[in-house]
């Protein structure tokens, strides 16, 4: 793969019908060589699961997730691609590679295939393909906060893809300049990006803009070290972590959380007593059961005034577990051991899921969308019990 012909960037500049067409033609054809011959391509083996966790049936219920999300008419979007989801797709691509060394498998499912394979269609064809969501059919800004988006997903999936290969492909290196050419040059929102709100938490909303500087520090940190230190690149990395860092006061514990994540991959976010405190504040938070509750992280309000439960939830849990675990913090063990043990407990054994709920509303178990909050806390679950490197 490494001296296989990579399809050259897409200029801004509109080329003649024909030879655009003959470009974007030979750029399919050769990811598609790509994707198949990574299919097939080894993965790093790891030690076993962690006891208890059944990391089979958690695989199995990703892939069954991610091949429906991609069958579902609402997911469909021109240019026969689906959009990539924070809430099904993404925890796949982040779950997904440490479930497949602990279970030593070498290769990938049709639906992530196809799915990376959309990923780098859209990042090629970037100045062709519509937003997500537009401004004509959402209202403004959604085309804008869609492209802001976008650009951070699919530079952290095709990065991601990348670990497990061995590769950092142009693809990627495209992907992460439209992410940096939407960074946010002026204003309170200097060095953030776009971002979606529908009013819809944890992913949606007005503070779900820490979400997305959270995941595009997970993008930078999991690129190679070289890249990260290029002059251009490093400039606006240390401008996403100045306005990270910005949101350490004055945060819901859930954001802060998010903060302490960034921090133990892309480092720089926080300083050492910020990074105490947030541990700290986490470590109190968690139940006596091990685990955490919505309600414990963030004073959210569902939109149908139904009550939010009070119980200890998975994706609370898997959340505030992952950023114990990134931040390798002696005091965070004891936390991090009983959290664990609560996932174990709670992995639905028939699904292989970790169960949670919505935080907008009393979500009925025949609706779309009631699985979503279970999809994530699965995939940040699977990081929290992936074996110890």
């Amino acid at each position: 793969m490494r001296g296989m012909r990579r399809p050259k960037p897409l200029s801004a500049t509109p080329l003649p019908a024909g030879r655009a067409a003959l470009i974007a033609a030979t750029a399919l054809f050769t990811m598609a060589c790509v994707f198949r011959a990574d299919a097939a391509a080894p993965v790093a083996k790891a030690n076993g699961p962690a006891a208890g966790w059944d990391a089979a049936a958690a695989a199995r219920y990703l892939d069954t997730r991610l091949d429906w999300w991609r069958k579902w008419p609402k997911a469909q979007r021109d240019h026969d691609t689906a959009c990539i989801s924070c809430h099904t797709a993404l925890p796949h691509v982040l779950g997904r590679p440490s479930l497949r060394a602990s279970l030593h498998e070498t290769t990938r499912s049709a639906a992530e295939l196809a799915m990376f394979d959309d990923v780098t269609k859209r990042v090629y064809l970037w100045h062709e393909v519509d937003p997500f969501y537009t401004d004509q059919k959402n209202g403004m800004p959604k085309s804008g906060e869609s492209r802001g988006v976008e650009s951070v997903l699919n530079a952290l999936f095709l990065v991601s893809r990348d670990n497990e290969r061995g590769l950092f492909g142009t693809d990627t290196r495209q992907a992460f300049a439209q992410m940096w050419a939407l960074q946010i040059q002026t204003g309170d929102m200097k060095g953030g990006f776009p971002w979606l709100n529908f009013h819809l938490e944890p992913w949606e909303s007005p503070s779900a803009t820490y979400w997305g500087g959270t995941l595009a520090a997970l993008a930078v940190a999991r690129a190679p070290a070289s890249y990260g230190a290029e002059p251009a690149v490093a400039a606006q990395v240390d401008l996403l972590r100045t306005w990270l860092r910005g949101g350490l006061t004055g945060q819901s514990l859930y954001t802060r959380t998010l903060l302490l994540i960034a921090d133990s991959e892309l480092h720089g976010v926080a300083d050492v007593a910020q990074r105490d405190r947030i541990i700290a504040d986490l470590v109190a938070a968690q139940g006596a059961d091990g685990g955490w509750s919505l309600p414990a992280l963030a004073p959210w309000q569902r939109v149908d005034t139904s009550p939010l439960p009070t119980a200890s939830d998975g994706y609370a849990t898997a959340i505030a577990a992952f950023a114990l675990r990134e931040s390798a913090s002696p005091a965070a063990s004891a936390a991090l051991a009983k959290a664990r043990a609560w996932l174990i407990a709670h992995q639905d054994k028939a699904t292989g899921a970790i169960p949670a709920v919505s935080i907008n509303k009393d979500r009925k178990p025949d609706t779309d969308a009631f699985a979503f909050m279970s999809d994530h806390a699965t995939g940040i679950a699977a990081l929290v019990l992936r074996p110890a490197s």
